[in-house]
């Protein structure tokens, strides 16, 4: 049953680190998730202490992936339009066949989003690309914490090797 819930723990630690780049998945949620699944496990204790830590540090990451987009979209005098649109424009780019998609896609949605708000094209611009940096900057963050999280996964795994194998 150990195996089974690594395994577990594992799916949702890579989960966790293409959540960083998703909209749609909390990625340090996603990898928490994994650690608590590592928790249950028998082979492995796992302080609670350290899980509520690692709980406290995703939650706050998870808080901070809707202000800092908001803050670099305020910034540079966005409005909610071009927030949409960098949404709308990573989903397009992640599913379209383009080189840097994931890039260009951010940028692109929140200019066409600020364009839609009848801004003029230098307001729009500028708008697009606070609302780009702050995408960057909370994915950025995201997928670090999800990759220290991912790397405590493999030192517990590796500290209690022998209890496993």
């Amino acid at each position: 049953m150990d195996i089974i819930l690594i395994i577990i723990a594992a799916l949702f630690m890579l989960f966790g680190v293409i959540g960083s780049f998703l909209p749609i998945l909390p990625g340090p949620i996603t990898s928490w998730i994994g650690l608590l699944v590592l928790h249950f496990t028998d082979a492995i204790p796992i302080d609670k202490s350290f899980l509520i830590i690692t709980f406290a540090i995703a939650i706050f990451i998870w808080l901070l992936d809707y202000i800092i987009p908001a803050i670099g979209t305020k910034r540079f005098g966005g409005t909610k339009y071009g927030m949409i649109g960098t949404t709308i424009g990573l989903i397009v780019g992640l599913i379209a066949p383009i080189p840097g998609g994931i890039i260009i896609g951010p940028f692109i949605g929140a200019l066409i989003g600020e364009l839609i708000n009848k801004s003029d094209t230098r307001t729009a611009t500028k708008a697009a690309f606070g609302s780009f940096i702050g995408f960057l900057t909370s994915t950025f963050i995201k997928f670090i914490v999800a990759v220290i999280y991912f790397g405590l996964y493999i030192g517990i795994l590796w500290d209690y090797r022998e209890a496993l194998f």
